[in-house]
């Protein structure tokens, strides 16, 4: 006789939770944390708090400074000579020299960047230079600015690179736009590194199989296939290089001279004559305008001041919005 096994009585299923709503547990409040906990969660909330109100004071005065003496014809005048700043022009020159800078430093830091990352995350062999060439990007990103000055002004003084500067009877002075471009883009080469890699890295490695599935070969799949698809980060990259290349002040002190008009190189051909010669940005006339510069004319270094504080703030605006229009189109699912 077969022992009987008693079978509990039939009960409700459990609830089903409600729908749209994930089943949530118990969440730790900081009732129970330790005194000390709650000091440091204060301390962090505090110091978050200081930051942004430092920023927003940044912020604000410079507006208010900026809309008060920002004139339309600061910005299409150049700087000039005179006994006050009524009669001493603007500084368009300083203007449409930080979009030059700004455009060679990115066109030279753009695709070098994404040479480099492609080549790391899709190939990396072999893996001894692969790691030096991490650890020399990294490098680049904490190196100050001046040390990069300084080595752009023995590299670009040299003879064998004169024909990119102003030279003078075998004498190279190492200073134009060319010099101050080059070395701007090593500046923003580990933001497009770093973005363009992580782009590129967010890409399950499913999709490259089934590139090489239909015949594609590597390069064909890069180009076609992963480039595009890490485009949003690329481009955050650029924006952010953009940003630190028209903040920058040292390398543009030393190897772009503490000119505050353009000092084109005569018998050269245009435009070449502008980029072998020495010139200005908004960052080197806010130097030399404020009250404690050569100039001495506060006022216009306050609009200037506000000139640049725009560009850089649109940029991280455009790099924001890029980064959420990627958010939201979707991210891969490995």
């Amino acid at each position: 006789m077969e022992p009987s096994v008693a079978t509990p009585p039939p009960g409700r299923p459990p609830a089903a939770p409600p729908r749209g709503k994930a089943p949530t547990g118990a969440v730790e409040g900081s009732a129970t944390w330790s005194v000390l906990d709650r000091l440091g969660l204060a301390f962090c909330w505090a110091l978050g708090l200081l930051f942004c109100a430092i920023a927003v004071a940044i912020v604000v005065y410079l507006f208010l400074q900026g809309v008060k003496f920002l004139k339309l014809d600061q910005l299409t005048t150049p700087a000039a000579t005179g006994f006050s700043e009524t009669q001493t022009g603007g500084f368009s020159d300083a203007l449409v020299g930080t979009l030059i800078v700004a455009t060679m430093g990115i066109a030279l830091a753009l695709p070098t960047g994404i040479a480099i990352a492609v080549w790391l995350v899709e190939y990396g062999r072999p893996a001894a230079l692969a790691r030096v060439t991490e650890l020399t990007i990294e490098a680049i990103a904490g190196i100050p600015s001046i040390v990069l000055a300084l080595f752009g002004t023995v590299i670009f003084s040299s003879t064998a690179l004169g024909f990119l500067s102003r030279s003078n009877e075998g004498v190279v002075f190492g200073r134009s736009f060319f010099a101050a471009a080059a070395m701007l883009s090593l500046v923003a080469l580990p933001l497009v590194v770093a973005s363009t890699r992580q782009g590129l890295e967010s890409i399950p490695r499913h999709v490259r199989e089934a590139s090489y599935a239909v015949g594609k070969t590597k390069a064909a799949t890069v180009r076609r296939i992963l480039l595009p698809t890490a485009r949003p980060q690329v481009a955050t990259g650029m924006i952010l290089g953009l940003g630190r290349i028209i903040g920058d002040t040292a390398i543009i002190l030393v190897l772009l001279g503490a000119t505050q008009n353009f000092a084109p190189v005569e018998g050269a051909v245009f435009p070449f004559d502008y980029l072998r010669g020495a010139g200005t940005t908004l960052t080197n006339f806010v130097y030399e305008a404020s009250p404690t510069g050569n100039l001495n004319q506060p006022q216009k270094a306050y609009a200037a001041a506000f000139v640049l504080l725009l560009m850089v703030l649109g940029l991280n605006a455009a790099a924001d919005l890029v980064h959420r229009r990627a958010r939201k189109a979707g991210t891969w699912s490995h």
